[in-house]
C-alpha cells in the first residue's frame, strides 16, 4: 500500500499542474526497524499516544506477528481513540484479527464489499485486488485518473488491463463521493454553527438518505463526525495555545469549558487541562 501512495507522490510531482497529496508513514507500538512478510525490514515510527489525528487512511497489517499485537493493549488502546476519527480504517490479511480485538472491526467490514476498501474474506487475492483498487480510487479523487492510471501501470502491471474500467467507472459525483464531500465540508466548518441537515444539503441528497449512506461510507453517523472533527480542533487549540478551555470550547463548536470536559473524559479518558500537559511535556521530551 505504502508503495502505491509514493509512487503517486512522485507522479504529482513530475507535473507542475499537482502536488504531492500523501505523506505515507509506517507505524509500530515502539517503532524502530520491523520485518515485514516478505522478510525485508522497514523503518517505522513509534506509536505517539497524543497522536490521535490527522490520518485519512489507516492500513493495519497483520503477518507473524498478528497473534502478539492483538493481545498488546497499548496498541488496542490508540486504536480505540484513533479508528473513529480516521475517515478509513481497513485491515490487510491478519490485521483484521487487530482490528477486532480492540472492537473496531464492524461486521460489515468483516463479512461484505465496502464501497471503496472492500476484500473477499476467503480469498486473499481478492482482498489485495480489493485493497489496490481502493487505494488507486483514493489517487483517483486526489490527483485524476492519469496519475491513477500511471501508479497502477508502475506497481501493478500484471493488474493494469483489469484494475483500468474499474477505476474509470468511478464517477465523480457517485453517492460514495458526495459523502465523502460532505465530510470534508464537515469537517472544515466543524467550529460552526451546522446541522446534519446541512450536510444533506452539501451531498444533494434527503437528510434520510444522508444518515444511511454517511454510516455505510464513513463507518459512523454524520453527528459522531462531526464530533470528532470538533474533538480535533481542540486537540489541536491545546496542544499549540494557551487559550483558556471555555474558549477553547467555544472556538471549536463544542459550548462551554464543561461540555468539553465531559466529551474529553467520555471519549479520551482524560481532562482538556490533562491533554494539554500531556501535549507540552511530549513536544518538550
Amino acid at each position: 500500500m505504502a508503495e502505491l501512495f509514493q509512487t503517486a507522490n512522485e507522479c504529482a510531482a513530475s507535473d507542475p499542474a499537482k502536488e504531492a497529496a500523501y505523506d505515507v508513514r509506517l507505524l509500530s507500538v515502539d517503532g524502530g526497524s520491523v520485518a515485514c512478510s516478505a522478510s525485508v525490514r522497514v523503518w517505522t515510527d513509534g506509536l505517539d499516544p497524543r497522536q490521535f489525528i490527522g490520518f485519512d487512511v489507516l492500513f493495519i497489517a497483520g503477518g507473524a506477528g498478528a497473534h502478539a499485537a492483538a493481545a498488546d493493549e497499548r496498541l488496542l488502546r490508540w486504536l480505540r481513540v484513533v479508528s473513529p476519527r480516521t475517515p478509513t480504517v481497513r485491515p490487510i490479511a491478519e490485521g483484521r484479527a487487530v482490528l477486532a480485538a480492540a472492537g473496531v472491526l464492524k461486521p460489515h467490514e468483516d463479512e461484505h464489499r465496502h464501497p471503496v476498501f472492500g476484500q473477499h474474506a476467503s480469498d486473499e487475492s481478492g482482498e489485495q485486488y480489493e485493497l489496490v483498487r481502493g487505494a488507486l480510487t483514493l489517487i483517483k479523487r486526489d490527483l485524476g485518473l492519469d496519475v491513477a492510471r500511471a501508479v497502477g501501470t508502475r506497481v501493478m502491471p500484471a493488474w493494469t488491463a483489469r484494475l483500468m474500467p474499474r477505476l474509470a467507472d468511478t464517477g465523480a459525483t457517485s453517492a460514495g463521493d458526495k459523502i465523502r464531500a460532505a465530510a470534508r465540508w464537515l469537517h472544515e466548518h466543524c467550529e460552526q454553527s451546522i446541522s446534519v441537515s446541512d450536510a444533506a444539503q452539501v451531498a444533494a441528497m434527503s437528510e434520510r438518505n444522508f444518515l444511511r449512506r454517511f454510516k455505510l461510507e464513513m463507518g459512523v453517523t454524520p453527528s459522531d463526525y462531526l464530533l470528532h472533527a470538533r474533538l480535533d480542533t481542540a486537540c489541536s487549540f491545546l496542544a499549540e495555545t494557551e487559550l483558556p478551555v471555555d474558549k477553547v470550547a467555544r472556538r471549536c463548536g463544542m459550548g462551554n469549558g464543561d461540555r468539553l470536559a465531559k466529551i474529553f473524559r467520555k471519549r479520551m479518558s482524560i481532562s482538556p487541562t490533562e491533554y494539554r500537559q500531556r501535549s507540552k511535556v511530549g513536544a518538550v521530551g
